[in-house]
């Protein structure tokens, strides 16, 4: 959401490419306490399953978000908005253009685990319609901090929204 005196940003999303490494990584150090590395990106986008999107504003890239297909969900790996460009809508746009790619045939749902201390993004991802539906103790490695699990449905909001429709329709 922007804030007050700040104007939602329209951006283009699109696939990440090699060339885009140094702005993400540059967006990805200033962003997060254990960043990835060049390297941890590119490992990560060989694999058949992991997908990198980059939201463009102008000719710059303001924001990216890496994910990976399994059988039956979504699964946020990383994600950040540069920090000259936070609260104007980028991180949402990114995140309705991965539930946009939900389906109720093969994958249903989104999941991503937030760090314990990272209330920024916890706050985010609940505003986007996620919920927060377990603890995983000792997630992650670097510092073996517990992650809450969130989890987006696409039957949830759904199912959400037909009852409301049709409750206020009486």
């Amino acid at each position: 959401m922007a804030t007050a005196g700040q104007q939602q940003l329209a951006v283009q999303i699109r696939w990440m490419i090699r060339r885009d490494m140094p702005e993400v990584v540059w967006i990805e150090h200033r962003s997060h306490e254990f960043p990835w590395c060049e390297d941890d990106f590119v490992r990560c986008l060989r694999q058949r399953n992991c997908i990198g999107m980059v939201a463009e504003a102008g000719d710059r890239i303001v924001g990216f978000l890496v994910y990976e297909l399994l059988d039956d969900k979504l699964h946020i790996l990383n994600m950040a908005v540069h920090p000259h460009f936070r609260r104007r809508g980028i991180g949402r746009q990114l995140v309705n253009r991965i539930i946009s790619k939900l389906s109720h045939h093969r994958r249903s749902r989104i999941t991503l685990g937030v760090r314990e201390s990272n209330l920024a993004a916890q706050l985010f991802f609940r505003a986007c319609g996620f919920r927060a539906v377990k603890v995983l103790r000792a997630f992650f490695p670097d510092t073996d901090e517990d992650a809450y699990w969130f989890e987006y449905r696409l039957n949830e909001r759904e199912e959400a929204r037909d009852y409301n429709s049709t409750r206020y329709a009486a």
